[in-house]
Formats: structure tokens, C-alpha cells, sequence
């Protein structure tokens, strides 16, 4: 089974939303899809509600998540961990212990912006209009990410 890991700074905004959006586009006999935060802030905290809004309003329930931070041992435990920004970036490889660990993480960005180091940006003080735009631009990388998984 192929383990994936979404990360963001709190696991209440971004990374619950691409979560559950990458849930809905694999097979879940085949991949495991979970989320943590590069901070302990809302550890057990559901979403935050506007998250669950917009991914309602896409057809897709991500309230049985709860906010849990990074560990070191999610490089052993999963094969990839796309982050969110470059800030979660550079937290999550300072954890990291060798090369085979710092390979497996990822802007999720990069899969639909090569090369650009392009952040999905943090809606948390933002409108719903933050949430909307932040859910199409994971809609499209996670789609991607779902294709090359399912050829590998």
C-alpha cells in the first residue's frame, strides 16, 4: 500500500482539504491518504469550518479528521509528503534524518507549477473566497498527483 502525507502549518486549512480531496480520486484498498501540521496548535481539533464548507460544497466530508502535528516518524511510515509552502517545506526537512527521507517530500504546487516553488497560501485569516481558491488549486495538483500514482 502507497502511504501519503499532506502537511501544512496547523492541519486545520490546507492539508485536511487535500487530504480528503486526494482520498476521493484513489483507491483506498491501494493508498493511505492522512494530513498533520508542521505545529501542535489544533492537535484533535476537527477542520476549521470553512474547510469543511467548501469541501461539502465539493461533494466531499473530511469531518472525521482531526489535527495532528508532524512526527519524525512519518518519514518511515510514508512514501510520499507533499507540504503546503516553503516554510512547511524547510520544518518538515529539518527533520529529516537522511536523503531518502528529504526525497520524499515535496511542494504539492510543484506537480502543476515544475520547478516555481509556487505555496498553496494559508486562508486561515482570509474569507471563504480564500477557502475556494485554495481548494481549486488542490483540486488540480492532487488530480495530477492521483494520475502518476495510479501509472506507478
Amino acid at each position: 500500500m502507497t502511504k501519503i502525507l499532506m502537511v501544512c502549518l496547523g492541519n486545520i486549512c490546507r492539508s485536511p482539504l487535500a487530504e480528503g480531496i486526494l482520498k476521493s480520486k484513489l483507491d483506498s484498498s491501494k493508498f493511505q491518504i492522512d494530513s498533520a501540521g508542521t505545529s501542535g496548535y489544533h492537535e484533535g481539533a476537527l477542520p476549521d469550518q470553512r474547510s469543511i464548507d467548501v469541501a461539502k460544497k465539493n461533494e466531499l466530508d473530511i469531518t472525521y479528521q482531526r489535527s495532528r502535528p508532524f512526527r519524525k516518524e512519518d518519514f518511515k511510515t510514508f512514501d510520499y509528503i507533499f507540504v503546503m509552502d516553503t516554510s512547511n517545506y524547510e520544518d518538515v526537512l529539518e527533520l529529516a534524518e537522511n536523503q531518502d527521507e528529504r526525497d520524499k517530500v515535496s511542494l504539492i504546487l510543484d506537480k502543476i507549477f515544475p520547478g516555481e516553488d509556487e505555496s498553496v497560501p494559508d486562508p486561515y485569516h482570509n474569507s471563504i473566497d480564500g477557502f475556494k481558491q485554495v481548494f481549486e488549486m488542490l483540486e488540480e495538483s492532487c488530480s495530477v498527483i492521483a494520475k502518476e500514482l495510479e501509472r506507478s
